[in-house]
């Protein structure tokens, strides 16, 4: 199993964290497809980037924030169509496409934990539950000097919680 990255969002739609953990640029097989695009890669890792003139040039890379905002949108409207379709019952839990598995868990308060992983990973959602439950209450909402909202995309600062993400993450893999 791999873990990609790490999202978490408030109810205001703000990225107040975001965690990358495995790049992986090398193909998957023989036919060329690679992992999960990330933002930022370098060019020398997928080869060179040929001229394909003004009409078909490459986009520009997207940033750690576009990401985000991307991840955000694409749960919001799965959320919603599931809701739709299946009723105010029905859950989103997770999608896959070919080159990454996407996890979705939501709190009664509406934080939103969002891990990316290989598409071989089985259901992560119970992990989501112990990182809110185990990690985000103890170190972030339990801490008096932690921000109740986070105004402006104001993240989650707290070294204890990263380093016991980190080290909870490594241990489930």
């Amino acid at each position: 199993m791999v873990v990609y990255s790490f999202y978490i969002f408030d109810r205001h739609t703000e990225c107040i964290y975001s965690r990358l953990w495995a790049r992986q640029d090398r193909p998957l097989s023989s036919g060329g497809s690679t992992a999960r695009p990330i933002s930022g890669s370098s060019a020398a890792s997928n080869g060179p980037v040929p001229d394909l003139g003004p009409a078909r040039a490459r986009p520009a890379r997207l940033s750690a924030q576009d990401d985000a905002k991307l991840i955000f949108g694409t749960i919001f409207s799965l959320r919603n169509m599931v809701r739709k379709l299946g009723g105010p019952d029905d859950s989103f839990i997770s999608y896959r496409t070919g080159q990454y598995k996407l996890h979705y868990y939501e709190t009664p308060t509406s934080i939103k934990f969002v891990m990316l992983t290989d598409t071989q990973t089985h259901n992560m959602r119970n992990v989501l539950h112990q990182i809110y439950v185990n990690l985000y209450v103890e170190f972030v909402v339990k801490n008096p000097l932690s921000p109740v909202e986070h105004p402006g995309g104001e993240g989650v600062a707290n070294e204890l919680f990263e380093l016991a993400l980190d080290q909870f993450v490594k241990g489930v893999l």
